[in-house]
């Protein structure tokens, strides 16, 4: 695919808002690093994202000025223009592996209108509407373990609390301080560090192995759940069951 078209069904899908089908411009393995956030994320994952992204934002993106592209890279500027006409800019760098995109890497600036308190201004959730929300998510969180479907969406999620995506995207925000995918993969490393830590966890007569772990708990690749684990726990999924079994041994 040339990179003129590829870029516009790239900006075509964020326009559409079509979580699916942004991801689809990368590759199976591919990753999408989110600078300003410090986050990198697989397909599956920038799907999960971008479900409470689009709930919360309703921008259209332009392209500004020209493509730069190599043998296999491609690099651009962008604008977002709001509903309230509130504009930020970014730029986007992607490696090309095939047809699609090896790892895309955003940067961009939001401007101070698009505050945690202007986010939600008009959302209309009063606080102890949030608050029940919020025991009820909690609730179901921690009783049916909903973290460990690996389709489990925000929508999916709102749907059991009995609220919309927004509201139950802005409760998460702003009573966990999180977005729904991190406030997601804080209850999957927390329940992998728990089966981690359980020297004498076997299956067919052997230590789970930590593949088996990651699915366990929710996340559909090996990398991505190293890749989190590493972020919240500061080292790697191998070497906190290490530290566990010198810990207890």
């Amino acid at each position: 695919m040339q990179a003129k078209n590829f870029v516009e069904s790239y900006f075509d899908a964020w326009n559409e808002r079509d979580p699916k089908a942004v991801a689809e411009h990368l590759s199976s393995d591919g990753t999408y690093c989110d600078v300003p956030e410090n986050t990198e994320r697989t397909r599956d994952q920038l799907v999960a994202s971008l479900d409470s992204f689009f709930f919360n934002f309703r921008h259209r993106y332009r392209l500004m000025g020209e493509l730069v592209t190599g043998k296999n890279t491609i690099a651009f500027q962008y604008e977002a223009l709001g509903p309230d006409e509130v504009r930020y800019r970014g730029a986007e760098f992607m490696t090309l592996q095939g047809a699609a995109a090896l790892t895309i890497i955003d940067y961009y600036d939001y401007p101070a209108q698009l505050s945690q308190g202007q986010k939600y201004a008009k959302s209309g959730l009063n606080s102890e509407q949030q608050r029940d929300y919020s025991r009820q998510l909690e609730n179901i969180m921690q009783s049916q373990q909903m973290f460990l479907r690996s389709d489990l969406t925000l929508p999916k999620l709102a749907e059991q609390v009995g609220c919309s995506g927004n509201h139950l995207s802005q409760v998460i925000n702003s009573e966990f301080g999180a977005s729904f995918f991190e406030y997601l993969n804080q209850y999957r490393i927390d329940y992998a560090k728990e089966l981690l830590s359980r020297s004498n966890v076997r299956s067919n007569g052997r230590n789970h192995s930590i593949l088996d772990i990651a699915f366990t708990v929710g996340f559909n690749s090996n990398s991505a759940f190293y890749s989190a684990f590493k972020k919240r726990v500061g080292m790697t999924p191998a070497q906190y069951r290490q530290s566990q079994l010198q810990k207890h041994g």
